[in-house]
């Protein structure tokens, strides 16, 4: 592949060019261990509710749709523009590089602006976000994922920086956008100069808590007490937690390092995250803190959980280093029964873990939440072909490693207690009417073909069970008792991604797929008040081949009660549909748009531009 064409590379596949797993697992009759459509559906999906209605009752009429969801379903769509059902409108809110304090112009569209003027507008490539209230202020707090080279460093030649102050502009464009918002007569708007305003970067100091906080493996020339790092970066999903404060995860963490020495040989652990002496971005040639050869510890201070208060722009963010050290998707937060607090992560890598975390002490109203996300218990998935499943708990004992080591080599702990590898587990949403939890496995072309980046097997099967995945599916679990600390658990399938219209195998999807619905790499996913599942796709938006009529990407939304699933919304072209939220009163729901195509949202000739759209009912009614 040619250089200049690696900024169009997901970072998975990014991470594979550089490190190409083997061809093959040596796996025996692997074809014959996938689930054919017709077993497929009468086993895994019809395992739990709603089982009798799928494929037999779904969507008999768009009547019977709009009763049930409020809206009638909206067709795919190939449009560089934003779909809506009949009775619906959007808005753009806030895009990459508008300004968030006065006296900063808006985004330049010949150059990209400045390190200065990013330093102070919003970043790009919007992700996971979530809504905070100060008073009768409304504060969102937004991820910043990552950059488009070619988009930001539009004055240099194929996106590539050439100095210290371009690496300083991608930098700040990084990070979390902190942005008080009011709706006005004339619809949503950012507050200007508001206090609350902040801007969240690879710079930002924070404080490093929880068992890795100190050890070794974390110091660094400029911290040698491993107490306090620089920024965050790559923040993918969000949590919130009961206390109200904001959790962004840091996911894509390891393509920002290389080193000057291109020969240096790199600690063994390294393989498994993916770190190599060749970065995405070329920060080492401008910013020692990212050259290997120079702080070959510093790659051990990312790939965790941060903890913000959005409402508190004096505040410093917290590294939570006991929630582990992986690829981190989203972080979902829920109280058990007994005031535990239970965090569910996915590690969205190919042949990654699903883990929970169980806090150590109650969470009390009122009281200290300090230690909450720093003293408890790790635990990593086994999924069982038997429709069980239990919780793993990471400790010494089971590992043969240190409760330190665990928290910062926390895939190669995964790997010691022979958790299953699933297909990139992404977004996790807990269902607010039941105790159950929901998965989206986005996708994973390498499943029963190569292992993963430890080694592991990667066998066609349970809540994997096609091989060569490319549409993915949703995994739901239900804890045993009802109670989400303890360690068993039964699952099954919600949905299984696909196009019936090319295929008539288990590429097809499960009975609650069909020609009106189809979808494939289901990736974000939010419930809302009333236990409706909205899911986001990011996934193959070319509309051909396997993908053929499945138009851009898209947002749908899912009854768990009776499988049923419509869409609601397609993004702009070459899109991810990616981050939700809703207003304090429910009336607006937020949406992220990521990467999109040039001319959106501004218009022909414009720069794309990474956004958060405002969506509403034309009558003003509840949306979520």
């Amino acid at each position: 592949m040619r250089e200049h064409d690696i900024d169009e590379l997901s970072f998975d596949d990014y991470d594979e060019l550089r490190d190409p797993r083997p061809e093959d697992n040596g796996f025996d009759a692997v074809v014959d261990a996938a689930m054919s459509r017709r077993g497929f559906l009468g086993g895994v999906v019809a395992f739990g509710s709603g089982a009798a209605v799928m494929g037999t009752t779904f969507l008999a009429s768009e009547a019977q749709a709009a009763n049930r969801f409020g809206f009638n379903p909206i067709p795919t769509s190939t449009a560089n523009t934003i779909t809506l059902p009949e009775g619906y409108e959007w808005e753009v809110l806030v895009k990459w590089g508008q300004p968030l304090w006065s006296g900063t112009p808006d985004v330049d569209q010949a150059t990209g602006g400045t390190a200065e003027t990013q330093a102070r507008a919003f970043g790009d490539n919007t992700d996971g976000m979530a809504i905070f209230a100060k008073g009768d202020k409304q504060i969102l707090a937004v991820n910043n994922e990552y950059i488009q080279n070619k988009v930001l460093l539009n004055n240099r030649e194929d996106g590539k920086a050439i100095n210290a102050d371009d690496v300083q502009k991608m930098k700040n464009a990084h990070g979390i956008s902190i942005l008080e918002i009011e709706e006005g007569a004339n619809g949503w708007d950012v507050v200007l100069d508001s206090e609350f305003n902040r801007r969240i970067t690879i710079d930002t100091p924070m404080e490093l808590t929880g068992p890795a906080a100190g050890h070794d493996l974390l110091k660094t020339d400029a911290d040698p007490m491993a107490k306090t790092v620089l920024g965050t970066w790559n923040n993918c999903g969000n949590g919130e937690t009961p206390w109200g404060t904001y959790l962004t995860c840091e996911e894509n963490f390891n393509g920002y390092f290389g080193s000057a020495d291109a020969e240096q040989e790199l600690p063994a652990e390294f393989k498994r995250y993916g770190i190599k002496t060749k970065s995405r971005y070329g920060f080492e040639k401008f910013d020692d803190r990212f050259d290997l050869s120079k702080n070959i510890n510093e790659p051990n201070r990312h790939g965790y959980i941060v903890e913000i208060d959005a409402t508190d722009p004096t505040s410093t963010p917290k590294k939570r280093t006991a929630l582990g050290r992986f690829k981190h998707e989203n972080a979902e937060t829920v109280l058990a029964a007994d005031g535990r607090v239970v965090v569910y992560m996915g590690d969205d890598e190919r042949g990654e873990f699903l883990y929970k975390f169980v806090s150590k002490d109650a969470y009390v109203e009122g009281g200290s939440t300090e230690g909450l996300l720093s003293d408890g218990q790790l635990y990593v998935a086994k999924f069982n072909d038997d429709l069980s499943g239990e919780w793993i708990a990471l400790t010494p004992e089971a590992t043969g490693m240190t409760a330190e080591e665990i928290c910062i080599h926390t895939r190669v702990a995964g790997s010691k207690v022979g958790a299953t590898t699933m297909d990139r587990p992404e977004w996790v949403a807990v269902n607010p009417l039941k105790v159950e939890a929901y998965c989206a496995l986005t996708n994973n072309k390498n499943r029963g073909l190569k292992t993963n980046a430890g080694g592991d097997e990667t066998p066609v099967g349970g809540p994997n069970p096609r091989e060569a995945n490319k549409f993915g599916q949703i995994v739901r679990w239900r804890p045993v008792n009802g109670d989400h600390t303890d360690t068993k658990f039964t699952w099954d399938l919600y949905v299984m991604a696909g196009n019936p219209t090319i295929f008539d195998d288990d590429r097809a999807g499960s009975a609650n797929v069909n020609t009106g619905n189809m979808f494939n790499s289901p990736d974000g996913m939010q419930f809302d008040s009333k236990g409706l599942l909205w899911i986001q796709t990011d996934g193959d938006y070319k509309n051909e081949g396997d993908f053929a009529g499945q138009g851009n990407n898209q947002m749908l939304i899912g009854d768990p009660a009776t499988g049923e699933i419509v869409r609601f919304m397609t993004g702009p072209n070459r899109c991810e549909v990616t981050g939700l939220c809703w207003s304090l009163d429910r009336r607006t729901a937020f949406v992220g748009i990521q990467h999109p195509a040039a001319d959106f949202p501004d218009g022909p000739g414009t720069l794309p531009r990474s956004c958060v759209v405002a969506v509403k009912r034309t009558d003003g009614g509840v949306i979520g």
